[in-house]
């Protein structure tokens, strides 16, 4: 008789541990989700930081690209208008001549 009360004793105990142990496998489980999750978060947040700034490099870089490619527009047009003016007051100065000698 006082086999038995130990064995249903001993089984009650085993009972709890592997309770004990099945819910202590579930709080580990959910911690490690809860780690995995939070450090996925992270490097997430960290890559949209790398993209933000990337995207902010490039568009300053870009930015001073198209103000340099301005300036050397306008630099251009210049030169052609200078260049266009000299050629046209030296035609317009033949055509006066040969018109004055017709």
């Amino acid at each position: 008789m006082e086999l038995i009360t130990r064995i249903k004793q001993a089984e009650s105990q085993a009972k709890e541990i592997v309770e004990q142990a099945r819910a202590e496998a579930v709080k580990i489980a959910e911690q490690a989700r809860s780690e995995r999750n939070e450090a996925m978060e992270k490097a997430l947040e960290k890559r949209r930081k790398a993209i933000r700034s990337a995207t902010e490099q490039a568009e300053q870089q870009t930015r001073s690209q198209v103000d340099q490619l301005a300036a050397q527009g306008r630099d251009r047009i210049e030169q052609l208008r200078g260049r266009a003016a000299s050629r046209q007051d030296a035609c317009v100065d033949k055509v006066v001549q040969r018109l004055r000698s017709l």
